[in-house]
């Protein structure tokens, strides 16, 4: 009797895991249509413009794609995440003036800009806009906090922003700040991914660190260990509280700019989160020390993404898991000399139903 139960059990259930293991290899692709902004330059770096849809061949893992290209200027989302930790205390009065360059100069009249800005908290200064006084307010408002700035989890919810406004507008995130992050809980790649998810584009306008570090203010000197009296003295100086207090102590910036030479030197053969960010969106990072350096990265970056071209398609590889290489090439007379900038690739997720 026991037999027959056990046997009319497993009759019962076998079927069910069956169609659950025939189930598990129906795979569902995390994303649907990929964007890929384009920008072809000629040999001497100006923008070629006027290209048909039929001049663009883009290939997906090696495999030809059927694309549309856009040739109707789309509507612009886009969000500014600005540092503003004491490191960038000297240059936010340079960040604050370009203020009124964002809405007619880098969104355009149907665009929208977004301010951020972050140390060790995330603050969103203006939501989503194209009312160029309430942007110039904004920037108005970027006041240094803390030693501490959180880049990669900034640019996190700047994707989150961008992710919720509508999938026919080109989605840019503009950062303005130093190349490094100092407190982020977010992973480059995770972040990298999502960025890529809702087909993002970031450009970078970056703050060199020596800068920062030679401008920035001093802490207040903190208290020496020693008890007053208790360091040795070289013959001749007075045993006074104020020479044994500076005696082996380092003077001005010295030991910080030393600091930073090594970083930068390190950071040629480790890429930044800023570097990575914008190489692996069809990017481009810009630098800047002076005002006038500023104002010329914000209208490159403007000057960049009216360039463009906006291709799409619909994978016909979605079951491939992994990261996709994307190639885009221009066919026709003279182009074997241009140059084609747009994002590496993508990575695609395939997941069970």
């Amino acid at each position: 009797m026991r037999l027959a139960i056990c046997v009319l059990v497993l009759s019962l259930v076998w079927p069910s895991l069956a169609q659950e293991e025939q189930e598990a290899k129906t795979f569902r692709a995390t994303v649907n249509v990929v964007v890929v902004p384009t920008v072809v330059t000629d040999r001497d770096g100006r923008y070629v413009a006027g290209l048909k849809p039929t001049d663009f061949r883009l290939f997906d893992n090696g495999k030809l794609q059927d694309i549309k290209v856009d040739e109707i200027y789309q509507p612009l989302s886009m969000v500014m995440v600005v540092q503003a930790d004491a490191a960038m205390e000297s240059v936010l009065p340079k960040v604050q003036k370009i203020g009124p360059m964002l809405s007619p100069l880098v969104a355009g009249q149907s665009g929208e800009v977004a301010v951020m800005s972050f140390d060790h908290r995330i603050q969103v200064l203006q939501d989503f806009t194209s009312d160029p006084d309430k942007l110039k307010e904004a920037m108005g408002k970027l006041r240094a906090g803390g030693e501490y700035s959180r880049m990669k989890d900034a640019v996190r919810d700047a994707v989150r922003m961008l992710s919720k406004r509508p999938q026919t507008n080109r989605r840019v995130i503009l950062y303005i700040g130093e190349t490094r992050d100092k407190s982020s809980s977010g992973k480059t790649r995770e972040i990298l991914a999502e960025i890529q998810l809702h087909n993002i584009m970031v450009y970078s306008v970056n703050v060199n660190r020596l800068v920062t570090t030679l401008t920035k203010k001093a802490p207040p000197p903190r208290p020496d260990p020693v008890p007053a009296g208790g360091r040795h003295v070289p013959p001749g100086v007075a045993n006074i509280p104020t020479n044994t207090a500076n005696l082996g102590m380092p003077t001005g910036s010295v030991i910080p700019l030393f600091i930073e030479i090594f970083k930068d030197v390190r950071d040629i053969f480790v890429r930044n989160p800023a570097e990575t960010f914008t190489q692996f969106t069809g990017g481009r990072e810009y630098s800047f020390v002076s005002q006038r350096d500023l104002e010329t990265a914000v209208q490159a970056v403007g000057d960049d993404i009216r360039s463009q071209y906006m291709i799409s398609y619909n994978p016909n590889n979605k079951l491939e898991g992994g990261f996709h290489e994307i190639k885009v090439l221009v066919v026709r007379d003279g182009a074997e000399r241009w140059k084609v900038r747009a994002r590496p690739g993508y990575w695609m997720a395939a997941v069970p139903e």
